[in-house]
């Protein structure tokens, strides 16, 4: 996908990544080694009842599951940062994670005429359809041609 492909409105929706237990665990060892991340014990203590994904693990699937369904190997320029990342409900070892993506504005770079910035709206959906966490990021992406 290129910049003429993301227009102000376009949605997609990405594959699924089920986090297994395990797999929370080695994330939290080593990115974000709080209690409730690793130790069953603790995490009945906490206010999830239970062991939950990192929030960052999160952000990340999202972020590989995006990759993976816009394909974007041939024209990604990098993002210059992401905003108002939420976490609104808890991811617990076996839930499965989507994501839906709306583009919010697509703007023509006006200094280098090879690229564009797109603006999108990610939201990060459990397979009951509860929206665990969204966040909005810009995509410096080559323009066609």
């Amino acid at each position: 996908m290129y910049f003429e492909d993301m227009t102000e409105g376009f949605t997609y929706e990405t594959g699924e990544k089920s986090l297994t237990q395990e797999e929370i665990i080695t994330f939290a060892k080593q990115w974000d080694a709080q209690p409730f991340h690793l130790d069953e014990e603790a995490a009945k203590a906490s206010p999830y009842g239970r062991i939950i994904a990192s929030g960052f693990h999160t952000l990340l699937t999202a972020f590989n599951l995006t990759l993976a369904a816009s394909d974007w190997s041939d024209s990604s320029m990098g993002s210059p940062g992401m905003d108002e990342i939420r976490w609104k409900a808890p991811v617990y070892p076996g839930d499965t994670l989507k994501v839906r993506a709306t583009v919010l504005k697509a703007t023509a770079s006006r200094s280098k005429p090879d690229r564009g910035f797109v603006d999108v709206f990610n939201e990060i959906i459990n397979q009951s359809g509860a929206v665990v966490a969204s966040y909005k990021a810009t995509h410096m992406l080559k323009r066609r041609g």
